[in-house]
């Protein structure tokens, strides 16, 4: 299946100038959104993984049916504020400024095998501080898996050390 044709390109979304990637379309249509899971599965099928840490919001949507088919825990990570106990932060650089993310201070175990999803990697940002997180914590990321990568923006260059997967490149 070409998940690629079923993702609707909205132009200028959020602002002029941008082509947003809308995934609404792929979610919506049944097939399409289990073959996505199913890919970002079949690639971490063999490894063991402890934990799958999504990012807030949509990679939530990835997140957890995919620790659900691993046999896994699932980690939200999120906007600050929002998380009710104790966290720990991390801060990444915006286009102009910053922002951060936040995790459950007791949400990974020294030694755990964390898988990270997210929907979409741009910059990398959100997913390199992501991966600070998990690593302040002792877990030990196998993976980091994204269902599109905008490859012109050169995200995956701030993860380098990591092992990154993506389904579509635009």
């Amino acid at each position: 299946m070409d998940l690629e044709k079923i993702i609707r390109d909205v132009p200028d979304f959020p602002k002029e100038g941008i082509i947003f990637k809308d995934i609404t379309t792929l979610l919506k249509d049944a097939q399409a959104f289990r073959e996505a899971v199913d890919r970002l599965v079949e690639r971490y099928s063999g490894e063991q993984i402890d934990l799958v840490v999504a990012v807030e919001a949509r990679g939530y949507i990835f997140g957890a049916p995919i620790a659900y088919k691993l046999g896994a825990g699932f980690i939200p990570v999120r906007k600050v504020g929002k998380l009710p106990a104790e966290t720990i932060r991390e801060e990444y650089e915006l286009e102009y400024g910053t922002d951060a993310v936040e995790m459950h201070r007791d949400a990974i175990e020294p030694g755990q095998k964390v898988l990270i999803v997210d929907d979409l990697i741009a910059t990398g940002g959100s997913a390199a501080a992501t991966a600070r997180l998990v690593e302040a914590l002792g877990g030990d990321i196998v993976g980091i898996a994204f269902l599109i990568e905008l490859a012109f923006l050169n995200g995956v260059d701030k993860l380098k050390e990591y092992d990154v997967f993506t389904i579509i490149q635009y």
